[in-house]
């Protein structure tokens, strides 16, 4: 038969059996006073009253002890399940000072290390423990008495955020002290017990110690594989002392709230890796582009669903161009996320090399095959010219874009639907459309649309009224800010509406005006370069952008001439006028030019160099049919 410990030192049954019950109660072997746990609580110092006789044969059952012990036990299980509730470490922290005073203890300290070791990681250096909550009793006339706080432990007035003892906040617990030794043997000990005498001045910090008159448990808190803090168990010196069992109530406690606490380290973790595997999945700003400017919004499905299969990207391209994707991966895991990735990555490397819209979904769905079979996806693909003032839009299963027109019409685009990615064996088909200047086309995943209240196409309705209707309190001249209309658009969902994730990206299309724009054809020959800066000098006189005309026309005679040299179809040439001026030349050779450093017997190799010494930003960028290398400079 297992025994538990009577007192400091000895130990008996938790509950004696019927015969041992039966034996004649001896006044000097009367049971201490009974714990302040629910339940009937005699006068301190009483001895019980007397068990009735017992008759010929039959045991005497003590009613006193077991409704003692019954209460023990309900009061355990209520304080256990409050403390499982909790969800975070404060909360579990909280749930066990709640659930201990006033009930079991008139104050609570309880410590945790720091830092708190996560899984299978080994615990730094050295071992800290960190005050992280304490919980006590107060009186109704405290602020008039006098005397240590501690002592003043009368009335059940809770107050948390009160301090208990002028205790450290910080205890480093040296190996092979006396806390150490308390620690590693895991077991709840009386506050004066030979070693806790020792241990909790230790704990509290030098010259502190529990009040006089109090009583103390000294709890280790041990999780799974190791002991991760304490608590401290306090009774002021009007309440019964802490009995033998009472070691057992806080062995409980102290156990569950250290499992609690490690399962709360472990979801804390996993809910930081999901949150930055998602962050990194998704740009974390859009880039602004001539002639469009951009917004978007990611909500998760739930909190306790932070990762999922939704994205969104907004890529530069050639000519001043961007492509808008937004695609949704099946699921709402880590694998989802995943996935989602590589297909993100893959429709960004498909965009670098000027694939047509269709081109790109077709790429996509052979990426998402060879992922596995089961690898479904949706994805819209736009590619938006702000010199042509056109958009044209692939769909691979996706919900159609809303376009908001500049008057306040809202427009769902007739987009052909197409089949998801990673069905395989289907083809894509592209449209395009006209984007007029003050126009804001909105691309969205279902989960802003579609959820067990209603259907996509009816969500899809109530989208565009909710755009045109915001439209209209900015009225016909002017397009509503593009960030409060992303939360305008996240504000129709209801609290039933969130049952997936939600990717949104707003694309506003200012364009730019013709008179803006300069374009030539150039023959490959050697007199290319020169008509080129006769061309660019003109178009800068035209803008009134005299002062830029000498190192403009340096830096386009530098570019045409290393597109004359490899070139066999005639090269463009294009000046863009918005709030930089920026130069564009394309020819048919996929090499592209490479900074490097010219030799001191070198005619040539110095073009670049001078390009990125005067330009504020050059690039080249290899196109289906051939390249581009742009430079910008800062307009007066």
């Amino acid at each position: 038969m297992t025994e538990h410990p009577t007192s400091h030192e000895g130990r008996q049954p938790l509950a004696a059996r019927p015969q041992e019950r039966a034996r004649p109660r001896q006044p000097e072997a009367a049971p201490a006073a009974t714990a302040a746990i629910p339940g009937p609580s005699p006068v301190p110092g009483a001895l019980p009253a007397p068990a009735p006789a017992a008759e010929a044969g039959q045991p005497v059952v003590d009613t006193q002890t077991v409704t003692r012990e019954g209460d023990r036990l309900r009061f355990v299980g209520a304080a256990t399940r409050r403390i499982a509730r909790g969800m975070d470490l404060d909360e579990i922290v909280l749930g066990l000072c709640r659930a201990s005073v006033p009930t079991f203890s008139d104050a609570i300290l309880v410590y945790l290390r720091d830092p708190l070791p996560v899984g299978d990681e080994r615990p730094v250096s050295p071992f800290v423990l960190r005050l992280r909550r304490t919980d006590r009793l107060r009186t109704a006339d405290e602020e008039s008495e006098s005397g240590p706080e501690g002592e003043r432990l009368r009335l059940p007035v809770s107050d948390p955020q009160a301090g208990l003892l002028p205790a450290a906040e910080l205890c480093e617990v040296v190996s092979g002290g006396a806390l150490a030794e308390v620690l590693r043997g895991v077991r709840p000990v009386f506050g004066d017990a030979a070693a806790a005498r020792v241990a909790l001045p230790e704990l509290l910090g030098a010259g502190r110690t529990v009040p006089s008159g109090h009583r103390a448990i000294l709890a280790p808190l041990r999780g799974r594989r190791r002991v991760i803090g304490a608590a401290v168990f306090l009774r002021g010196p009007e309440r019964p002392p802490f009995e033998a069992d009472d070691l057992l109530v806080a062995a409980q406690l102290a156990t569950h709230t250290a499992l609690g606490i490690d399962k709360a380290v472990l979801y804390g973790r996993e809910a930081y890796i999901a949150d930055e595997l998602q962050r990194t999945m998704l740009p974390d700003s859009l880039p602004q582009p001539t002639g469009v400017r951009l917004a978007s919004r990611y909500l998760p499905a739930a909190e306790t669903a932070r990762v999922g299969g939704d994205w969104y990207d907004a890529i530069p391209l050639p000519g001043s161009r961007v492509a808008l994707v937004v695609g949704d991966v099946m699921g709402h895991s880590m694998t989802s996320a995943a996935i989602m990735g590589q297909l993100r990555t893959t429709a960004q490397t498909l965009a670098g090399l000027d694939l047509p819209p269709q081109e790109v979904l077709h790429h996509l769905d052979e990426q998402a095959q060879r992922l596995g079979s089961d690898r479904m996806a949706t994805c819209l693909y736009a590619v938006y010219d702000p010199v042509a003032h056109r958009i044209t839009v692939a769909n691979a299963g996706h919900p159609p874009p809303v376009l908001l027109h500049l008057g306040g019409r809202a427009e769902v685009l007739r987009v052909p639907p197409g089949a998801p990615i990673g069905v395989g064996g289907v083809d894509f088909e592209a449209v395009e459309l006209d984007a007029p200047a003050g126009a804001t086309l909105l691309l969205y995943t279902d989960g802003l649309v579609e959820s067990r209240m209603r259907d996509v196409w009816t969500g899809i309705e109530i989208l565009r009224e909710r755009l045109a209707a915001t439209a209209q309190l900015t009225g016909p001249d002017h397009s509503p800010p593009l960030e409060a209309l992303c939360d305008d658009v996240l504000d129709m969902l209801g609290p039933g509406d969130r049952d997936d994730d939600i990717a949104l990206l707003a694309a506003r299309f200012d364009g730019i005006a013709p008179s803006d724009v300069a374009y030539w054809f150039l023959e490959p020959e050697d007199a290319a370069p020169g008509r080129a800066r006769r061309l660019a000098r003109r178009a800068l006189s035209r803008w009134g952008l005299d002062g830029l005309s000498e190192e403009v026309e340096l830096l386009v005679s530098e570019v045409v001439t290393n597109a004359v040299r490899y070139a066999e179809r005639p090269v463009t040439l294009r000046l863009l006028r918005t709030d930089t001026l920026r130069c564009e030349v394309g020819d048919d050779s996929p090499q592209l030019p490479r900074q490097r450093r010219a030799r001191e017997t070198d005619e040539g190799g110095r073009g670049l160099f001078l390009v990125n010494r005067l330009a504020r930003r050059w690039g080249a960028t290899r196109l289906s049919t051939g390249k581009v290398v742009w430079f910008e400079m800062a307009t007066p």
